[in-house]
């Protein structure tokens, strides 16, 4: 793994001339929404969605999580996603808090770098949940569920670099979890890691892993 720049921080812009954000987890504080959609949902059916099950889902689709759940409960996985679609529709229109430190390097990279977003979650609903909260500045918002290639797929990744007109080796990815920095390394991009509390990503395959977005310095 290359270790960051500048004692602990990453420097932007560097050589890079484009950034693709992940959004929940990266950008916008969601996880704890997922999280508590999953263990509802589990629960009405008489079930336990716990730590091992987050650990196992982290970073897919809301397909791959309904699938994964309406097994585990014994209900039909079409039933299943429509349920956790409606209810995430509803948490994210409301405007998700955002992670400690997106809204000011978003802010920062204004004018500096092009930005993008890569999501597996619905391209109209991510879209729509950042301006909610607060977040601008994107020159696309690119959904693998749109695509019908989610992550771990690289398709998400390939599409955001080329509405950026940026090539994939110029490119810098955020991500935070196995999934998505598998997606990222696959199309071709330098990925930093900022995992989550509690998560392990240091053997996922990410170039860089930071403790946070706090640690990156962007110089005009």
């Amino acid at each position: 793994m290359t270790q960051p720049a500048d004692e602990g921080r990453l420097v932007l812009p560097g050589r890079f001339r484009a950034v693709v954000f992940d959004m929940d987890g990266i950008l916008l504080d969601s996880e704890p929404l997922w999280i508590k959609v999953f263990s509802e949902a589990a629960a009405r059916y008489g079930g336990v969605y716990g730590d091992a099950d987050r650990d196992g889902t982290l970073g897919l689709p809301l397909s791959g999580t309904a699938r994964y759940l309406a097994e585990k409960v014994g209900i039909d996985a079409d039933a299943m996603q429509a349920e956790l679609a409606e209810t995430m529709r509803a948490e994210y229109l409301a405007g998700p808090p955002l992670v400690a430190g997106a809204g000011a390097l978003v802010a920062a990279l204004m004018g500096v770098l092009p930005m993008a977003v890569a999501t597996n979650t619905l391209g109209e609903v991510a879209t729509r949940a950042l301006a909610a909260s607060g977040l601008h500045g994107f020159g696309a918002v690119v959904s693998g569920a749109d695509l019908g290639s989610p992550k771990p797929h690289p398709a998400v990744y390939l599409e955001a670099c080329r509405r950026l007109g940026a090539e994939p080796a110029e490119t810098i990815a955020f991500e935070d979890s196995a999934v998505g920095i598998r997606s990222a390394v696959d199309a071709g991009l330098t990925v930093v890691a900022v995992p989550q509390e509690g998560v392990d990503l240091s053997g996922a395959g990410a170039h860089i892993l930071l403790r946070s977005l706090g640690d990156v310095v962007v110089r005009r």
